[in-house]
């Protein structure tokens, strides 16, 4: 799966959110400035050649929706983060995680009840 930029990134977490919609709708969920129509257009075909984005046509109006899900994308964008910045390391992601944050006590507790419920779901699977 390709990556994207951050304009693209913006784009696609709008269409995400409303899950279609015309150039004027996604321009209406960008905050001040906006770009320009243009702008925003030229943005949404190029996520559509990557493969993220296609559309209905109504004439020379394009609804634009996403081809590729949130979820999807996430799990394939962490898996290359987590093979490129930590060698695959959850251990690794962990401690730099919590000591870059400087996490408190509470968060930490959080974290590790966390943990300690998916072990026990993963021995009862």
């Amino acid at each position: 799966m390709k990556e994207r930029t951050k304009a693209e990134e913006q784009i696609m977490q709008i269409l995400w959110k409303i899950e279609k919609g015309f150039i004027h709708d996604v321009l209406e969920q960008l905050s001040e400035p906006k770009p320009a129509y243009n702008t925003v257009s030229t943005i949404v075909r190029i996520l559509e050649k990557k493969g993220f984005v296609s559309y209905i046509a109504y004439g020379k109006t394009h609804e634009y929706f996403p081809l590729v899900s949130k979820k999807e994308y996430t799990r394939t964008y962490f898996k290359s983060f987590m093979t490129n910045y930590f060698e695959n390391s959850y251990q690794s992601l962990a401690s730099f995680f919590t000591k870059e944050n400087n996490l408190s006590i509470e968060e930490l507790e959080e974290i590790k009840q966390l943990l300690e419920e998916q072990i026990k779901n993963a021995k009862n699977s």
